[in-house]
């Protein structure tokens, strides 16, 4: 992707001017990957062209507080902190995300997901805040309607919601309960309104996807003992022995080499922020999930992408979906590349929690069984027991926490 392109070039750049020519396989060539991966190379937080409000403090405020509030939902009981909870690195640990009711994949983590061009494991939104609104009307999630948090805007954060997006609409006539949503009678109540309320309602509901988007690009991974490593190799030239254990740097050494893993897990985040189809299994009783492929044509046609009447981005501002290649064979069953930092603190893993461990997760990828669907991209790695446990630990040094200003780590 582009944003995740030029970051790459910069990162490679500078590793280079640090390191000069590296050989795979080489200590030079470990020392070059060590500085790409620092966190050191992420830099600040990319501007969102469709939200001319992500880098407002008050919007950021109000985001914060409409991220944690449960009556955003059909039985207030559901707000984003449920399945992104803050004491579990912002995911909840489960195999399939619980809202109203319980969903086909797995909770992605917030970290870091400003520096990402699309989010969802297929890629379906291409903002934070387009994100955030998905959620909001799913029937399984939150379950509510954009009139039901316009109503919820006007009864608990006018006051916070006029200092940022200026005065609400009039919701006089407005139905408590109304939206283009699963729900038929929400969805008819929508349907009689006149097309100018239903624009102010939608207003409102834009609104609250972009202040919690403001709040969620204050959410960024924390340096790990890795980085530590890595700013340690680099102020001294030498590779230091004593931030990691002798089986993490052995498992750095195969992580960056014949393990391949930075071939998508790469760059200080982690992730080339794409999609693939690694030969992950179905899991038993769910639907089948063609991951990417439809996603697609969903993003180009999403009523809140990039160069949507509700984004706030100027012409030629929205190259991702400009440039977004059309849907092929290759992307079926592809999905999203997660970060791996804080990777071993969010047990079960893949889009639909398919493994319980990381110990499952590299057996998987030693293996490299055929794809249910699709075609796999991995190729078996031959790695023995001894450096799958290498592997394993590295990938542990990964963990840091959440790097986030104080009032935002937990519930205002």
């Amino acid at each position: 992707m582009i944003r995740h392109a030029c970051l790459a070039a910069a990162l490679l750049a500078s590793a280079a001017a640090h390191a000069g020519p590296a050989a795979p396989g080489t200590e030079h060539h470990a020392f070059h990957e060590a500085l790409a991966l620092s966190i050191e190379g992420v830099g600040p937080v990319p501007p969102d062209p469709g939200n001319r409000w992500a880098d407002d403090a008050a919007a950021a405020d109000l985001g914060h507080k409409l991220f944690f509030d449960a009556r955003l939902s059909a039985n207030g009981k559901v707000s984003c902190a449920t399945c992104h909870d803050p004491a579990k690195e912002f995911q909840d640990g489960v195999p399939l995300a619980k809202g109203v009711g319980t969903t086909d994949r797995r909770t992605m983590p917030v970290a870091g997901t400003a520096h990402s061009p699309f989010l969802f494991w297929d890629g379906r939104k291409d903002s934070q805040w387009a994100q955030a609104l998905g959620p909001l009307e799913s029937a399984v999630e939150h379950g509510g309607s954009r009139a039901q948090y316009a109503h919820v805007v006007a009864a608990h954060y006018r006051r916070d919601y006029e200092r940022v997006f200026g005065a609400l609409p009039d919701l006089r006539g407005v139905p408590a309960a109304a939206g283009p949503v699963a729900d038929p009678a929400a969805r008819a109540a929508w349907e009689r309104m006149p097309q100018g309320q239903r624009d102010a309602v939608t207003g409102v509901f834009v609104n609250v996807g972009k202040a919690i988007a403001a709040y969620e690009r204050h959410l960024q991974p924390a340096a790990s003992r890795f980085d530590r490593f890595a700013a340690e190799w680099k102020r001294t030239g030498t590779q230091p022995k004593d931030v990691l254990s002798a089986d993490e740097r052995a498992g750095f050494a195969l992580f960056v080499g014949k393990a391949n893993c930075t071939e998508c897990h790469n760059g200080p985040l982690f992730t080339n922020n794409e999609f693939h189809n690694t030969g992950v299994p179905r899991r038993a009783g769910l639907p089948e999930d063609h991951g990417r492929l439809p996603a697609v044509a969903g993003v180009r046609a999403d009523e809140f992408n990039c160069r949507s009447r509700w984004s706030d981005a100027k012409p030629g501002e929205c190259k991702e979906l400009e440039f977004l290649a059309p849907a092929s064979a290759a992307q079926e069953r592809a999905f999203k590349v997660p970060s791996l930092r804080n990777v071993a603190e969010r047990s079960p893993y893949m889009h639909a929690g398919q493994f319980v461990t990381l110990a499952q997760v590299l057996v998987h990828y030693n293996r490299a069984p055929s794809a249910p669907a699709g075609r796999t991209e991995l190729r078996p790695l031959g790695l023995s027991a001894a450096e799958l446990g290498q592997l394993e630990a590295f990938l542990r040094s990964l963990s840091g926490g959440i790097d986030a200003p104080a009032k935002y780590r937990s519930a205002p």
